[in-house]
């Protein structure tokens, strides 16, 4: 990367996620946030003030109309989306949206198109993703080193119980299965390296009328199955456990270890009970920094240089998520 040009970004919103994008991004050599904008003028230039970013925009169009900005960084509600996704890469910019990517399939497949036609470069972001961690757990499934994978299982709970926040909105998306769900389930789906062909869930839900506890079970086409928890009403964690016909692998996925939790993997390759269980430390460092780099190097350099969630892995989580949503209510299998 030595060479490359640093990637002009900008930022649509001034949210929470926003500010810590642009925070976790400063150290790079390869990554400039050059611009933000916020649809209140003065918001956004005290944000951008507050975090040393150099232009502030009075609203969303003139940002993605700004020449001297690369590519989008896109945290705003999930409802939204598509809608400036799309804007963007019709502008010319490439784009790095948040999770979920969309609330559909067909809104996925309309901003992967738009993406294609204007030759620009769109990705979904699971900082996960990009961690040294994530890319060993690769590894070690490609080497083969517990057998064949049989059962996947992906959890991630946290707590919120203020009904303003955005999460527990159902008119912009909100719901623990479309939040942590997400991450859970791109995290099976990069295990099983297929869509599931069916599932069903179970769901709880808050006040506010939106899923705050959702287990799912996913079947796929090679007979592995996977499981997925996702909450917004426990103590936090965040782990996986995949069992192979030769071992077991455990992992937590974490956007930013050390500080959510050591990076470790824990491999048990052996079938009986009594092997013993090793335990491989990864670096770590803070997520948005490792993704934004590896988006920046996708776009120098090509999309295979792109560590995180493919476009087919990105359209087959959202319908995953889909069908997960119509079992809850239906109560019966879907398929996806």
């Amino acid at each position: 990367m030595d060479k490359m040009k640093p990637l002009r970004f900008g930022v649509l919103g001034a949210a929470k996620i926003a500010r810590s994008f642009i925070a976790g991004v400063g150290p790079s050599e390869f990554v400039d946030i050059v611009a933000v904008a916020s649809r209140d003028l003065a918001k956004g230039q005290q944000f951008a003030n507050e975090l040393g970013v150099p232009h502030a925009h009075g609203s969303y169009e003139a940002l993605i109309d700004d020449p001297n900005v690369d590519a989008i960084y896109v945290p705003l509600p999930n409802t939204l989306h598509a809608e400036w996704v799309i804007k963007a890469l019709n502008a010319g910019k490439h784009v790095l949206c948040e999770k979920p990517i969309a609330i559909s399939q067909t809104d996925t497949l309309a901003m992967f198109e738009a993406a294609r036609r204007n030759r620009r470069f769109l990705a979904e972001a699971y900082p996960y993703r990009a961690q040294e961690q994530t890319l060993a757990l690769r590894r070690l499934l490609d080497e083969g080193a517990i057998g064949r994978v049989q059962t996947v299982f992906a959890c991630f709970g946290v707590k919120f119980a203020d009904p303003s926040n955005i999460r527990l909105d159902p008119e912009r998306g909100g719901g623990a299965l479309l939040d942590a769900g997400s991450y859970a389930t791109n995290m099976v789906r990069m295990v099983a390296g297929e869509k599931p062909s069916r599932v069903n869930a179970i769901a709880r839900w808050a006040q506010t009328q939106v899923d705050l506890t959702v287990i799912a079970n996913l079947e796929f086409p090679s007979g592995l199955l996977g499981q997925i928890s996702c909450s917004f009403n426990t103590a936090y964690h965040r782990h996986a456990l995949i069992a192979g016909t030769d071992g077991i692998l455990e992992t937590t996925f974490l956007n930013s270890p050390p500080d959510a939790g050591p990076p470790e993997i824990h491999v048990r390759r052996g079938i009986p009970a009594t092997t013993v269980r090793e335990t491989i430390t990864l670096a770590g460092g803070n997520g948005f920094l490792a993704e934004a780099e590896s988006f920046a190097r996708a776009v120098a350099l090509g999309p295979e240089h792109w560590t995180g969630s493919t476009e087919q892995e990105s359209i087959e989580t959202i319908a995953t998520l889909e069908a997960i949503a119509r079992s809850i209510r239906s109560g019966n299998w879907e398929n996806v």
